[in-house]
């Protein structure tokens, strides 16, 4: 997902650069490729290692909150077939791709967003808060922001109200459950200095549930006039009295965030997995800065979100050229959750 992320940020701009269209569709092209790769590796490590993975994926708690992952690379791949794939296979397979990637990560996604929490209340044992606790909860949000994607392709009626008005309750529960855990983020932050370096990347992770709620209400306005036009003003509003002070608390947060990153590079961080939380949450802020360009007029607002995604091209580049370094080299650091 930190890679196609990359591509649907590129297309969500607000301006249109030579050769940006093109780099897109190759964003989207690397994403599709490596999803396949890693959803084959990941189903043939579950054949042979079952017991073993379901000891570190399911009952280890500092892991099982990365099942929310696969549910977002599924919806991110997909909503790049459904806007760069056209190009390469056709409208009419980029659609059945995407509805077919949107359902399974949806149906994914509120599934951990359940399970995980709670097995977090009834199995695992717990500590102070982290910002990987927001993974689960926040993969409802992903598939609120890109389903309303899929309404000009729905039949008309309720097939698409009910894809908006479910896209709606999504992005309630995800929020709201956001709501719940960021005050536990916040006081471990400010109260307990013994945080592990390798974890600090970490903290970009707020701003996935940002940046993504902003995109969701952005999306949904515009997909509002075909589905449910008695309530398309107040959407459209909700979309501006929602989104802009969101994006300005993302803003506030990323400064945090990023001073905190280069004092613990500064404290010899060494590179580890957790260094994707650099792309993918700065990419949502991306597409959310892009959705209010666009809503608004605003040339400001135009020149955050290029200057987020040049900032999201450097984080992609120095994190996909270590994690390529390491596959090479054979000595890639443990999964996050087993350094804290």
């Amino acid at each position: 997902m930190g890679t196609a992320i990359i591509a649907n940020a590129a297309d969500a701009l607000p301006v249109r650069v030579p050769g940006l269209h093109v780099f897109a569709v190759v964003g989207w092209m690397m994403s599709f490729v490596l999803l396949v790769a890693v959803a084959a590796a990941r189903g043939v490590h579950l054949v042979w290692h079952r017991d073993e993975a379901r000891v570190r994926l399911f009952d280890d708690p500092a892991t099982a909150v990365f099942y929310g992952c696969p549910p977002m690379a599924l919806l991110a791949v997909g909503y790049g077939t459904l806007v760069l794939g056209p190009d390469v296979i056709g409208t009419t397979a980029a659609v059945w791709i995407d509805g077919v990637l949107w359902t399974a990560g949806t149906l994914y996604s509120l599934a951990v967003a359940f399970g995980i929490p709670y097995l977090m209340i009834t199995r695992h044992r717990v500590g102070s808060a982290d910002p990987t606790w927001l993974l689960p909860v926040v993969a409802p949000m992903v598939a609120a922001a890109l389903g309303p994607a899929l309404v000009p392709h729905l039949p008309e009626g309720e097939p698409r109200a009910l894809m908006v008005y479910a896209c709606y309750a999504m992005f309630g529960a995800s929020i709201l459950a956001v709501v719940v855990i960021l005050p536990g983020i916040w006081s471990r932050l400010v109260r307990d200095r013994s945080f592990t370096i390798t974890l600090v990347p970490t903290l970009f992770l707020v701003l996935g549930p940002l940046g993504q709620s902003v995109t969701a209400v952005n999306q949904l306005a515009d997909a509002a006039p075909a589905a449910a036009p008695q309530y398309a003003d107040a959407m459209a509003a909700f979309a501006v009295l929602y989104g802009t002070p969101v994006i300005g608390f993302a803003l506030l947060w990323l400064a945090i965030a990023a001073a905190a990153s280069v004092r613990a590079l500064r404290d010899g961080m060494p590179f580890a997995m957790t260094w994707w939380a650099y792309t993918f949450p700065l990419g949502t802020c991306v597409t959310g800065a892009s959705a209010l360009a666009r809503r608004l007029d605003l040339g400001a607002m135009a020149a955050i979100a290029v200057g987020l995604y040049l900032l999201l091209l450097a984080a992609w580049a120095v994190t996909a050229t270590r994690t390529l370094r390491g596959v090479l080299a054979g000595r890639l650091l443990p999964p996050p959750g087993q350094t804290s």
